[in-house]
């Protein structure tokens, strides 16, 4: 089945008010209009007004890097769905693994992130991805498995409409390794049918799976090229228009 690839630059806490603007218009410039793939950037929270203002009126759509459960209340330094949308966010990532491991984000508190985001239209972006000691244990499917099906628990084959999962491995984010494109086709494979499980084979033959890790101009079309990989979360090299664009070109081939 022919999916459309999905290539998000996720940036961090990195760039200004200003360098943010001329990246976000760099993109949108580089792109040219053309429409064969989509191409999402998540800029940090404060800047979110600065890109959509940018992007509009190009393809180049918006998102969050992160997401509150509540949709709105007394939860000081949290944002919510609405507010996200109403910036003009169409996805927000939730279950980054710098937010898990690093953050300490449960896989409950990551399902309730992803209902209420769904509940408000906000599309998501449900990472999910092992540790090296997991791999060298050979728990990777294990750990997929329980972070797709905790993550997961409660939505329907309806709810997958508005779903892309992005594998990556957290031994390759930001490290500069990268996994081969054996280990991350199987793994990719592996997540669909995982999916397919849970919400149905048909949502899952649609289902936009991202890999991320160390996605850089060099090794994306290889990777791009496997059946189950339909896009690329990418991080450090979507800091620069010039890098990023060369990623989006080598997916759409």
């Amino acid at each position: 089945m022919s999916r459309r690839k999905l290539i998000a630059g996720n940036w961090k806490m990195y760039t200004s008010a200003v360098s943010a603007k001329e990246l976000a218009l760099a993109v949108v410039d580089g792109l040219g209009g053309r429409t064969d793939i989509d191409v999402a950037l998540f800029p940090p929270y404060p800047w979110l007004g600065i890109v959509a203002a940018a992007v509009a009126g190009s393809n180049v759509i918006v998102g969050a890097q992160n997401v509150s459960f509540a949709n709105e209340g007394a939860y000081t330094g949290e944002v919510s769905p609405t507010m996200l949308k109403e910036v003009g966010c169409t996805y927000s990532l939730v279950g980054h693994s710098e937010r898990r491991h690093g953050l300490g984000e449960t896989d409950d508190l990551l399902n309730r992130k992803t209902k209420a985001a769904l509940a408000a239209g906000l599309k998501v972006i449900f990472c999910i991805g092992e540790t090296l000691a997991d791999r060298e244990a050979g728990r990777t499917e294990a750990i997929l498995d329980r972070q797709l099906t905790a993550g997961l628990l409660g939505l329907s084959s309806a709810d997958a409409e508005m779903l892309v999962v992005a594998y990556e491995p957290v031994w390759a984010i930001g490290t500069g390794k990268v996994a081969t494109t054996s280990q991350a086709q199987e793994a990719h494979a592996f997540v669909r049918h995982r999916f397919g499980e849970l919400l149905g084979a048909p949502a899952a033959a649609k289902l936009t799976i991202q890999y991320g890790g160390s996605v850089k101009p060099d090794n994306a079309a290889e990777l791009m090229a496997q059946p189950d990989i339909d896009g690329a979360l990418v991080g450090g090299a979507s800091l620069k228009a010039d890098s990023f664009l060369a990623i989006v070109r080598a997916s759409a081939i």
